[in-house]
């Protein structure tokens, strides 16, 4: 059942040193906020599951919180590479990280496959590709109705998922519009969950009964953090801070920079700075 609590909290009780961790949201509701609170308590040892690993997982690798990385398809949106990402499997900067590379289709299929309690997904894919020559994880599956070949994966069955959506009810049912990515799988298949939210309503009586809804016995933990998602974008709330992405480059790409930018603006600041960020955007 569903526990209102504050991000501080939610984050200690759920989170744990060395846990498997996917903290999902596709192209918006990335889980920012959530990835700064991890970071600010120092829980490492991470295993971190991401279908696009971007700006959250740089900076978690960069403060050496990761010890592997499951995931399909990794940089900064629109710009480039993931460049402490890029420093830690190159030179073991702060620490040398494990890798697991897949496709974005493997990776959903994973998700689908955990929530339906399954111990692997089985799909079309990976003909022609090299990944499954470093990737000892991708198998072959002989299909026992056609005899067709077909690719077989893990299930992803995360210890945490962490996403962030538009509203909570009291009751504590969550509600995701926009690009719902793998965010509803992601909660499925985890043992536990954290949730953040714009804000909470009494109830969703009044909009679309069609709505991806989670309800609030699958989720364990919800934070309200308005912003939380920034600099992504949040459907019907706030716009994607494309400056802030730019920006990252920039600073990633050095690593006395990098340090000094994460002590100013995370481990010394709290999850209302997100709201503030935001507002800057309309101003």
């Amino acid at each position: 059942m569903a526990k209102f609590q504050s991000l501080k909290e939610a984050v200690a009780e759920n989170l744990r040193e060395g846990d498997t961790v996917a903290f999902e949201g596709f192209t918006h509701l990335i889980p920012h906020a959530a990835a700064h609170e991890v970071i600010r308590q120092g829980i490492g040892d991470l295993t971190l599951i991401r279908m696009t690993p971007d700006i959250i997982y740089d900076q978690m690798i960069g403060m050496g919180l990761v010890k592997k990385v499951i995931f399909s398809y990794a940089g900064n949106p629109g710009v480039g590479l993931l460049r402490r990402m890029r420093d830690a499997i190159e030179n073991g900067w702060p620490r040398a990280i494990e890798t697991v590379e897949h496709s974005h289709a493997a990776m959903a299929n994973a998700y689908e496959a955990g929530a339906a309690g399954l111990p692997c997904a089985v799909f079309r894919g990976y003909r022609g590709a090299g990944l499954k020559e470093v990737n000892p994880a991708i198998r072959s599956i002989t299909c026992p109705f056609t005899g067709e070949e077909l690719a077989a994966v893990p299930a992803h069955r995360p210890d945490v998922a962490v996403i962030h959506a538009q509203k909570a009810s009291r009751r504590g049912d969550v509600l995701v519009e926009g690009i719902t990515g793998v965010q509803k799988e992601a909660v499925l298949a985890a043992r536990r969950s954290v949730v953040t939210v714009e804000e909470i309503v009494e109830d969703f009586d009044d909009l679309h009964p069609n709505l991806c809804v989670l309800p609030h016995w699958t989720v364990t933990s919800i934070a309200q953090v308005p912003g939380g998602a920034h600099p992504s974008y949040t459907h019907g709330y706030y716009d994607r801070d494309n400056a802030a992405y730019l920006e990252w480059d920039k600073i990633s790409a050095d690593r006395d920079l990098f340090t000094a930018w994460m002590k100013e603006n995370v481990l010394d600041r709290g999850p209302e700075v997100f709201a503030q960020r935001v507002k800057g955007l309309h101003e």
